[in-house]
């Protein structure tokens, strides 16, 4: 499989090329030059196939002869070790619940899945391997537990100062050893700027091997696609048309599912929800695409105000905003309702959403018919990690999962920087 950049449809890459590179020297996506259909009979054994199993049925079409099958079967088996649970939380309602990872977050999935990808790729270059990585919140802990103590491999992880949970927080500052934290005076948008200027700056390319490790990478998207099929598969709904809700922030797990969807897995159509961060589902609304400095909500990891993705999803539809709305229907709800519905599900159903699965629940539940239709929406970060939000809310003390108890416990370990590229260079060239 070859790839291409999103800028530049002549200029082609293999899947290694791709993932090491993280961004097109054009300051493009890479995306695949054709997107595989997949055959009936995987479709029919989805029911019986593992994470696992479907994880390396699909990424081989993609990965090509970069990492050969029994070492991306290697790959698949140590990433994909924990549960995927779907969840009915009420007829016709369910939640795919993707925290059950290392770090109680969707993030886990990809970030495991390429940091894997990267350690085979800097073996057998014999070369340092840099990342830069922006996060809105769990990217960073994900992506830092994934390369903690990989050989040939240092993380830095960019955050807004005071704009992540403190579980969060203390995810991504307490790791050490390979793993550095700088804390952004601006936004996650101020963040995403830096690391993609760093790309595209030719002194710093020269003097290290950068590659990116948020969802603008390959390797982190593409295992995004893989729940998907694995929801489907226990899902196993043969009478009702399917859609899937997706809450969305620099919308990479919207993308990985319309990658699934066009390799022919049967979903009707999905929701991009929003919170206040609106400008996918405006997009959707009036066909015009205008990015905006983000806005802080309770749901912060969806605070992305010129989302990367947004390229993707146009390669994959050729711009054309009619086909888009046919499989993609938007919408954005306040803090307000989302607390109001995170209050209403927990008293009915006593299922405890946390604010990004809330968002979620609520664009599917605008959508949703029952009659025709059965709804997934994707709960993506552990309430935990939004402890006080989520107990403010339901009035009920929320457990917290052993991990996020000990990294509570461990000294934060960052570095305060302007949202300015000369000081961020200065410390890369100095660190």
């Amino acid at each position: 499989m070859n790839y291409y950049s999103t800028n530049n449809k002549e200029l082609r890459y293999s899947f290694k090329e791709a993932v090491i590179k993280g961004l097109s020297p054009d300051k493009g996506l890479f995306f695949p030059v054709a997107i595989p259909k997949l055959d009936e009979q995987f479709f029919r054994e989805l029911p019986w196939k593992s994470i696992a199993e479907i994880g390396f049925e699909v990424a081989k079409h993609f990965v090509g002869d970069d990492i050969n099958e029994s070492d991306l079967k290697k790959i698949c088996d140590e990433v994909f070790n924990f549960p995927i649970p779907l969840v009915k939380v009420e007829e016709g309602v369910y939640s795919l619940e993707l925290f059950h990872g290392p770090t109680c977050a969707f993030k886990d999935v990809g970030a495991r899945f390429m940091s894997r990808c990267l350690s085979a790729f800097a073996k057998q270059n014999k070369e340092e391997v840099r990342i830069l990585v922006a996060t809105s919140g769990d990217t960073g802990s994900a992506v830092a537990n994934g390369f903690l103590g990989v050989e040939g491999v240092s993380v830095i992880i960019l955050y807004p100062k005071g704009k992540v949970s403190k579980i969060q927080e203390q995810q991504l500052t307490t790791m050490g050893q390979n793993i550095k934290a700088l804390e952004v005076e601006g936004t996650f948008d101020d963040c995403q700027a830096l690391v993609k200027t760093a790309f595209a700056d030719k002194d710093l390319n020269q003097k290290m091997n950068l590659t990116s490790a948020n969802s603008i990478n390959i390797a982190r998207l593409l295992p995004q696609s893989f729940y998907y099929f694995y929801a489907l598969g226990q899902l196993n709904e043969k009478s009702r048309e399917v859609i899937v809700s997706v809450p969305s922030g620099n919308y990479g797990n919207l993308t990985g599912g319309l990658l699934a969807k066009q390799m022919g897995l049967p979903i009707e159509s999905f929701v991009a929800s929003a919170n206040r961060n609106k400008i996918v589902p405006d997009y959707l609304d009036h066909g015009k695409y205008e990015p905006k400095a983000s806005v802080q909500t309770i749901s912060n990891a969806m605070d992305v105000g010129a989302p990367s993705n947004f390229a993707r999803m146009m390669e994959i539809y050729q711009e054309n905003h009619s086909d888009i709305i046919e499989d993609i229907k938007g919408a954005w709800f306040s803090d307000d309702e989302t607390k109001e519905v995170m209050k209403d599900v927990y008293e009915r159903e006593a299922y405890i959403l946390d604010p990004h699965g809330a968002v979620g629940y609520l664009g599917l539940k605008k959508y949703l018919n029952k009659e025709k239709q059965v709804g997934i929406f994707l709960e993506t970060a552990h309430p935990a990690k939004f402890k006080e939000t989520v107990e403010s809310v339901i009035k009920k003390e929320v457990s917290v999962p052993k991990y996020l108890l000990e990294c509570l416990k461990k000294k934060k370990n960052s570095r305060v920087i302007s949202k300015y590229f000369d000081d961020f260079k200065n410390f890369l060239l100095n660190e």
